[in-house]
């Protein structure tokens, strides 16, 4: 099957039960291909929840996977107790550690990522280049607007996913079984790109990411065609879970839509005050201009 942004692009635009059946195909070939030595990122989220259920359609014994990382919402953590078949696994750092030794996640994994680098004089492929791209090519550039967290009073990494996911993920993978994910292409121009580059099964047979044609909408339509059960936490005005304290993609967005740190406020009130004293993320996010507090009516 080809692939690309105008095939994904068209394939975004198909009707739900056509692409169930080709996220089944996929799964069916992976599943194939490892000789059912795979299993199922369990996140507790809503992509994940369709996901773990499109691949238990077909292979109802396979196990799901969730890294109790500690910064899961309580939502979460409660539902993913009340699904079968999950085991839970842990990174080896806490979060309040790895904050101490690489920063926080801020914008992006990716703008994350190129500021740390700077930051830390590890910068590879050159601070020209970071700042202003080669030739005209700006892949890899720090955007104008983030700039100026080069000159932070704080450190800023892009680790902490890497470190308290993908670690204890590794280390899983030593038993030979190799994951599902429930990503889709909608959430970032990588993952268009790896989309477009690989398709949803990696051709080094690394990973199975058989709704990356989905849209966020398609996600729901499911949950309530299948009357699939999912975390309460979306009931409480949270688009997008993942670790709470997390600040990857706060800034996007602007009232009047409330930012995860106004309705957490709200919602969980102790969580709010862990983040924004415990772990300092009242100074970054206001250095950051983005309000931590819902406005006073």
């Amino acid at each position: 099957m080809s692939n690309g942004v105008n095939a994904l692009r068209t394939r975004q635009r198909y009707p739900l039960d056509l692409k169930v059946a080709m996220s089944k195909v996929r799964i069916s070939e992976y599943y194939k291909k490892r000789h059912g030595k795979v299993y199922v990122a369990f996140s507790g989220g809503k992509d994940s929840t369709v996901l773990l259920h499109l691949v238990r359609s077909l292979y109802p014994d396979i196990q799901g996977i969730f890294c109790d990382t500690g910064l899961e919402f309580p939502e979460i953590r409660e539902f993913v107790k009340t699904v079968p078949n999950i085991e839970w696994i842990k990174p080896k750092m806490k979060f309040k550690m790895v904050l101490e030794r690489y920063g926080y996640p801020v914008v992006s994994k990716e703008q994350a990522q190129f500021i740390g680098e700077i930051q830390r004089g590890v910068c590879e492929d050159g601070i020209e280049r970071r700042l202003h791209g080669i030739n005209g090519n700006r892949s890899g550039v720090i955007s104008k607007k983030w700039q100026y967290l080069i000159d932070a009073p704080f450190k800023i990494s892009d680790k902490c996913c890497e470190v308290m996911k993908k670690r204890p993920f590794k280390i899983y993978e030593k038993n030979g079984k190799l994951p599902f994910i429930g990503v889709m292409a909608e959430e970032s121009l990588l993952r268009q790109q790896s989309y477009a580059k690989d398709g949803c099964n990696k051709p080094n047979g690394k990973q199975s990411r058989p709704l990356m044609f989905w849209l966020g909408e398609d996600i729901w339509e499911y949950i309530r065609q299948e009357k699939l059960s999912y975390s309460k936490i979306y009931d409480k005005g949270f688009s997008r879970t993942g670790c709470v304290f997390c600040a990857f993609g706060a800034h996007l967005d602007k009232p009047p839509v409330e930012n995860k740190f106004q309705i957490m406020y709200k919602t969980h009130p102790k969580l709010y005050k862990y983040c924004m004293k415990g772990l300092g993320m009242k100074e970054i996010l206001e250095y950051m201009n983005i309000s931590v507090e819902p406005k006073k009516v």
